[in-house]
């Protein structure tokens, strides 16, 4: 017991008006009037008043402390997940098996508690399942390690560990959130500290630890398993998986990957690329045999497919099981690709390092349905050619072949033979404005003096490292117009009408300049000239193929200008147009997903949008999007615009298998088309694709709440050493008495004030 003095406004503040009061005590309460004894009467009425006030303003309390013995829950908790099967404990034992002898030995000590110690067990996996102690007692006291009681095994939780996750971090704030309210003497752990976990399980265990440690609740870990695999396991393991994308009909797809062996050196591993052929029907499309030299090696994989027809399809690279390899699962990897119909296959051969190159590459890149391949050589330097150069002349190999800056010297005669005949069998040319383009390049004297619609004479020679040749160029940066013939032409379709015309007007003009051209062939046509009537665009019809000559080369300024889509649209048209896909009239709705493989529980992130048959962005289409996951049951997805088009996110792949994203455009009421594509959630293995332990992570969490790390024979020892603490169950209950702030206190004072105060009245001296 203890008095406790709480003054108001504190003892200085007290004190003062204790001084003030006394004071008053001098001054007589009734002056002259009244009789000794009455003023004495009065003056101790007043003196026991103040008196009594003072205590008010101290406000005494006496404390009464006692000790009381407080129960307290310690937790258990058990990992259940499979990668306790692996057995590299002592004579081959599983790490299940070593964590329920560890339990057993440390059943006498549980059973001992007593009643200010309750215990309170889990198993855990991906969440945390409580236990009975009757049930806990019952199994983990059963002889045989390996196999539960009847009892124990009606309740099919302890013959195989076979939790597919290991969350950590997520079940101890799970148990944590149940044990709310409780005081916890501890948090025992058992488990090989690895954790797996897919979203939203995933939860850092460092946090919950901290957690622990706000609250003064230690975690005693117990690490189960080695850090090292055995080496008696076998496994191949297929990771990353990678197709081209995108891919065009009759051009190569390559698959690769890459494949962690284990436990097969000096092996041969097959491997199939398997490719769908039909909806749902996955062949053999490719196989390859790869050598493994050391146990762990890492190989990497490439299988390749040329597909003949359009659409979507899957994909699959797949080992082939090896004898005695447990996990099978991950043999295998599969995604999606999309084989484009109609896609255009351009080649840019370019010779001067200038900014036209980067920016014509970027405009055709805009298009889905336009590939292109850029090669730089220079011609004083024919080592710089790739091997395969002249392999890409020949017909059939490309639709479209872009010439920049790059003098004849660069090809060999061959080459520029096989160039003119693919252009004569259906291919599209066109030669864009140099130093070394046209007749300056030397072009006059090749095979592709026959094919471009300009005349070329051998006074247009330019050397190397001489004097730039001031009668081949235009002087002056040219500013280009449409000529009266060729207005609608669909190269030069900037826009509608009034709108391509006034597209046209606001270009700015070429800074590089433009080539002169000597004369022109017959048949050729003048599609846009310069402002003084110089031609600048010239097309004409060759046999089956198309070939253009344009004098420009500083289209770029245009894009850096803030004429981008201008810029794009040009080149767009003149590929298509050299392509014969000039033609068509079907406009395109399309959706993109940002990757074709997930992971269970990842979020799947797509891109949409529409274009029409000119390929110009359908800004104000509308959107529907269904999502059809793998038990054919479908969710709507609301999609939000973007700067490209339109985004949409899909968050609920709990399942494996494959899904299918289902897009319907609409403008006006009226629909624009529909686009399919396809994803899929792969079943990962997260317990046995790489079941080492990880004790580190257990000890620093026992580090973080104030616990500690232990060996499993020390369980028991764990539970008597806790049972040896009593005082840290103890609380201390304070109990507060005031007299101050009672009622008969208050009366007391009321009642002294109020008989002064009649005494004065009744005396006459008030």
């Amino acid at each position: 017991m203890r008095l406790s003095l709480i003054p108001v406004g504190g003892y200085l503040f007290v004190v003062l008006v204790a001084a003030v009061l006394v004071a008053l005590l001098w001054f007589a309460p009734v002056g002259d009037r009244g009789t000794t004894r009455r003023r004495r009467v009065l003056g101790v009425l007043r003196a026991t008043s103040i008196l009594l006030l003072l205590v008010a303003m101290l406000r005494p309390t006496v404390v009464y402390t006692s000790v009381k013995q407080q129960s307290a829950t310690l937790v258990l908790l058990m990992d259940r997940s499979r990668s306790m099967q692996v057995a590299d404990g002592l004579g081959g034992s599983t790490r299940w098996n070593s964590l329920r002898a560890a339990v057993k030995e440390a059943l006498p000590a549980f059973d001992s508690l007593g009643d200010d110690l309750e215990l309170r067990a889990y198993t855990i996996d991906a969440d945390a399942r409580e236990i009975p102690w009757t049930e806990l007692n019952e199994t983990f006291g059963a002889d045989d390690e390996g196999s539960p009681p009847p009892a124990a095994a009606a309740k099919d939780h302890w013959a195989v560990p076979e939790g597919e996750e290991t969350a950590l971090g997520y079940v101890l704030e799970q148990v944590m959130q149940r044990e709310a309210g409780k005081r916890l003497a501890g948090i025992v752990l058992m488990s090989d500290g690895a954790q797996r976990a897919y979203a939203p399980r995933d939860v850092p265990p460092q946090i919950a630890a901290r957690r622990l440690a706000d609250l003064g609740y230690p975690l005693y870990a117990f690490a189960l398993g080695t850090t090292t695999s055995s080496g008696e396991r076998r496994d191949v393991a297929l990771r990353d998986l990678l197709a081209t994308q995108p891919i065009f009909v009759k051009n190569r797809l390559a698959a690769t990957a890459t494949a962690r062996v284990e436990g097969l050196a000096n092996r041969d591993v097959p491997v199939e690329l398997l490719f769908e052929t039909s909806p749902g029907k996955m062949e053999v499309v490719s196989k390859k045999t790869y050598r493994v030299v050391e146990d762990g090696e890492q190989l990497d994989l490439e299988l390749d497919y040329v597909p003949t027809m359009p659409g979507e399809y899957k994909l699959a690279l797949r080992a082939a099981p090896q004898p005695g390899e447990s996990l099978t699962s991950n043999n295998e990897q599969a995604t999606f690709v999309n084989v484009l119909k109609g896609g255009v296959n351009v080649l840019y051969v370019e010779g001067a390092i200038r900014p036209e190159m980067p920016y014509l590459i970027r405009a055709l890149a805009s298009s889905p349905n336009i590939k292109v391949d850029a090669v730089r050589i220079n011609a004083e330097r024919r080592e710089t050619r790739p091997p395969d150069f002249g392999e890409r002349f020949k017909p059939g190999k490309y639709d479209v072949y872009i010439l920049g800056d790059v003098d004849s010297t660069a090809f060999d005669d061959v080459e520029l033979a096989n160039l003119a005949e693919a252009v004569r069998r259906g291919a599209g040319l066109i030669m864009i404005g140099g130093v070394h383009s046209f007749g300056a390049g030397g072009y006059q004297q090749t095979a592709l003096a026959d094919v471009l619609p300009i005349v070329m004479t051998d006074l247009e020679r330019q050397n190397f490292n001489e004097p730039l040749s001031p009668d081949m160029h235009l002087p002056g940066p040219p500013k280009l117009r449409p000529t009266k013939l060729a207005e609608g032409h669909f190269i030069l379709r900037l826009g509608d009408g009034a709108q391509g015309t006034a597209a046209w007007a606001n270009l700015p003009p070429l800074p590089g300049g433009a080539n002169r051209f000597r004369g022109l062939k017959p048949g050729a046509n003048v599609l846009a000239e310069s402002e003084q009537g110089d031609p600048i665009l010239v097309a004409q019809g060759l046999e089956r193929g198309r070939v253009l000559c344009f004098a420009g080369d500083s289209t770029w300024r245009w894009a850096l200008e803030g004429f981008e889509d201008e810029h794009r649209r040009f080149w767009r048209q003149i590929v298509l147009w050299l392509a014969h896909k000039d033609e068509s009239s079907e406009g395109e709705v399309w959706v993109r997903l940002d990757s074709r493989r997930l992971a269970r529980g990842q979020r799947a992130e797509f891109d949409l949008g529409a274009r029409d048959s000119q390929g110009n962005r359908v800004d104000d289409a509308e959107f529907d999007v269904e999502v059809t996951a793998p038990d054919a049951s479908k969710q709507r997805v609301r999609a939000a615009r973007n700067a490209t088009g339109q985004h949409g996110v899909f968050l609920d792949t709990s399942q494996a298998g494959d899904y299918t994203i289902s897009v319907t455009a609409r403008r006006g009421g009226q629909q624009l088309g529909t686009a399919h594509a396809r994803f899929l959630v792969f079943e990962e293995d997260l317990e046995l694709e790489n079941p080492v332990a990880d004790p580190s992570l257990l000890v620093s969490l026992a580090s973080i709440s104030g616990g500690k790390s232990l060996a499993a024979e020390e369980l028991p020892g764990l539970i008597e050493e806790l049972q040896k603490y009593p005082e840290q169950l103890e609380v201390e209950i304070e109990r507060r008495e005031t007299m101050w702030d009672s009622w008969p206190f208050f009366l007391l004072l009321v009642g002294l004030l109020g008989t002064e105060w009649f005494l004065r009245k009744r005396w006459g001296l008030v």
